[in-house]
């Protein structure tokens, strides 16, 4: 085992640490009035199943220095603990729909992950990062709470002894949500298909929703949380509300932490300088698009 200065230990112990807290506060609030299998908070137990999934999962891939099952176990963790609150809840019709919500963007994106990983064979994310037992530790428990997170307003919803019966708001939910789906989905998919032509090596893609927006396909994932949590939102009740901070998590995230900026930073370092990427960068907004 590699080893990295003591301060730098500290830090990533203190990092696991404070995530950990976090995921049990969101745990604890999320369980307010919330069923309970046994006496044992569904809500709660599905926080503490999707932290336990990663760091099971963790051990085999710090031995063996891999990264390949970090994307398929977090797209899986949301199927599996989704599916796991269904059957331990009573979830009424809008819990049912919540679920397929989850597992169907769950299913889509975990297909596309593991795709990406087969073809590619790394990510090289994680390159500074696999030698060092807590840093490496650090990522698979950020992992956790970003399954938590995002996937927190349906859980909630799901496991709130509130009984909302589907109304308007509900389908609005589920178009956002749709529209979501769709933006990010073909947004990966014209990526995927761009990369695969010989002609675009060492290129960056500009074509399609990418001549949009420099990040489309975060821009669907946000978009697609939102309509969850519009769905998800008329059974929160007191500390059940905190489910509304799953979209601002994913924005956050995807925005500020481990999404857009560290592809900008990449792709700065790649084609940096050259008129084409800076013309590109110039007339494109990150994000959202213009109008």
């Amino acid at each position: 085992m590699t080893r990295r200065p003591l301060a730098e230990r500290l830090t990533s112990a203190a990092t696991v640490l404070v995530v950990v807290a976090v995921g049990a506060a969101l745990a604890l609030a999320g369980s307010h009035h919330g069923v309970r299998w046994g006496e044992i908070p569904v809500y709660g137990l599905a926080v503490a199943v999707a932290f336990a999934i990663q760091w099971a999962v963790f051990v085999p891939s710090f031995l063996l220095q891999t990264e390949r099952f970090f994307d398929l176990t977090g797209s899986l963790t949301f199927v599996t603990v989704t599916l796991g609150v269904l059957a331990l809840g009573t979830p009424s019709a809008r819990g049912w729909l919540l679920g397929g919500m989850v597992v169907g963007w769950a299913a889509r994106l975990g297909t596309f992950l593991v795709g990406r990983i087969r073809r590619y064979g790394r990510d090289d994310r994680f390159d500074a990062l696999k030698p060092y037992l807590l840093s490496f530790l650090g990522v698979w428990t950020l992992q956790g709470l970003w399954v938590s997170f995002t996937a927190g307003a349906a859980w909630i919803a799901m496991t709130s002894s509130s009984t909302i019966p589907i109304d308007a708001w509900t389908g609005v939910g589920v178009l956002v949500w749709a529209a979501g789906l769709v933006v990010e989905a073909v947004a990966d998919e014209q990526k995927r298909r761009f990369k695969r032509d010989p002609a675009n090596r060492d290129r960056f893609i500009s074509t399609g929703l990418w001549s949009r927006s420099r990040h489309p396909n975060y821009l669907g994932e946000i978009v697609a949380w939102v309509g969850v949590a519009l769905v998800a939102a008329p059974t929160f009740t007191g500390w059940q509300w905190v489910g509304l901070l799953s979209p601002v998590f994913v924005a956050v995230l995807l925005t500020k932490v481990s999404g857009i900026p560290l592809l900008e930073q990449k792709a700065d370092a790649r084609w940096g300088g050259q008129p084409e990427y800076e013309a590109y960068k110039e007339r494109t907004p990150v994000l959202l698009p213009r109008l």
